[in-house]
């Protein structure tokens, strides 16, 4: 799972990423509010951290035009204010949670964890295709009862288009989800990973369709 963390502290936000990166997640970290939209606007994200308090365009603007954009990112608000009006206010321009700094770690992860799994639509902590079982909290696979052995870019790969079941991704998506933007690499690399998990996931009813022109889906193959 992808996370863009917005934080102006540095060393806060090094320690951030460092501890959810321990937790699995794939967080990228920027310090300001437009370095935030420029990022949002190039990578799709699984969830937004956003401090509120930052140089330049603050939180509450990042979240405003994300808004207006119709983006519907899940959004975790991180700040060190625990003002009702400013929560409120936060809600209200669409952010999906709050909570005031400090905080435990573990109550962070498992608010982001519920995030994800509200933005699923699944509401549970098991994602499913088919007989493809994933995991959310501890972020393993399974196909046709046996676990499924991925490398990292094969996992984030799946990941991506399983928690986007229903939707289409585009290979720009997923280039975008799986390569760092400092990564010299085209988008035609995804489509070595796609045939690699199409090898991987053949005996199961888990199938990636390519919908010519616009990107991959996966689809049950026994669904109606």
């Amino acid at each position: 799972m992808k996370l863009l963390l917005v934080e102006d502290n540095h060393d806060l936000a090094l320690w951030l990423g460092k501890v959810l990166r321990e937790e699995q997640f794939d967080v990228d970290t920027v310090h300001d509010g437009e370095a935030a939209i420029a990022r949002l606007e190039q990578t799709p994200y699984d969830l937004l951290l956003l401090d509120l308090k930052l140089p330049g365009l603050d939180g509450r603007s990042v979240l405003r035009r994300l808004r207006r954009q119709r983006n519907d990112l899940p959004v975790l608000i991180l700040t060190a204010s625990a003002s009702l009006d400013i929560k409120v206010d936060s809600l209200e321009l669409g952010a999906d949670d709050y909570l005031v700094k400090p905080f435990e770690i573990r109550e962070l992860v498992a608010r982001i964890k519920a995030l994800i799994r509200r933005q699923s639509r699944s509401g549970q902590s098991q994602l499913r295709c088919g007989d493809l079982l994933y995991d959310l909290d501890t972020r393993a696979f399974q196909a046709a009862g046996a676990p499924l052995t991925l490398t990292p870019r094969e996992h984030r790969v799946l990941e991506t288009l399983l928690l986007r079941m229903g939707k289409t991704v585009s290979k720009t998506q997923l280039a975008q989800a799986v390569f760092a933007p400092e990564d010299a690499v085209g988008e035609d690399a995804i489509e070595i990973y796609v045939h690699r998990l199409r090898r991987k996931l053949d005996s199961t009813q888990a199938r990636i369709v390519t919908l010519r022109g616009l990107g991959y889906l996966l689809r049950d193959a026994d669904a109606p």
